[in-house]
């Protein structure tokens, strides 16, 4: 018989970050102006889901861009990022923009939105 923490674990997606993905962050000067970026600021394992379905999807995918969700595990740094961030699929190269960061219901992984194919 499965127990409840049993059956937590293997709801988690643990087992399936099989992508890594690697961060961006925005590096800004004493008056606040954008000065370059920090490259690898965050480099951790994760899930790219790639949305297909509903018309925005659709419309967006007709544009050139390809929105996705992506799965990464909590901790300091990932909390950090936001949609000022520059994420990339350290094995393809996609360069994606971050559209939301949301944490999920349980709290232990972020859910990130974002989109290839469009300007930085």
């Amino acid at each position: 018989m499965i127990g409840q923490r049993d059956r937590r674990a293997l709801q988690q997606p643990a087992g399936g970050l099989h992508d890594s993905v690697a961060f961006d962050a925005p590096v800004y000067d004493a008056r606040g102006s954008l000065t370059g970026m920090q490259h690898d600021a965050l480099r951790c394992s994760g899930h790219i889901r790639y949305l297909r379905g509903g018309e925005a999807v659709q419309a967006a995918r007709l544009d050139g861009r390809q929105p996705v969700v992506v799965t990464i595990r909590r901790n300091s740094v990932a909390d950090t990022v936001n949609s000022d961030w520059v994420m990339r699929d350290a094995r393809r190269g996609t360069v994606f923009n971050i559209r939301s960061v949301v944490p999920t219901e349980d709290r232990q992984w972020l859910e990130i939105t974002a989109e290839s194919g469009v300007a930085t």
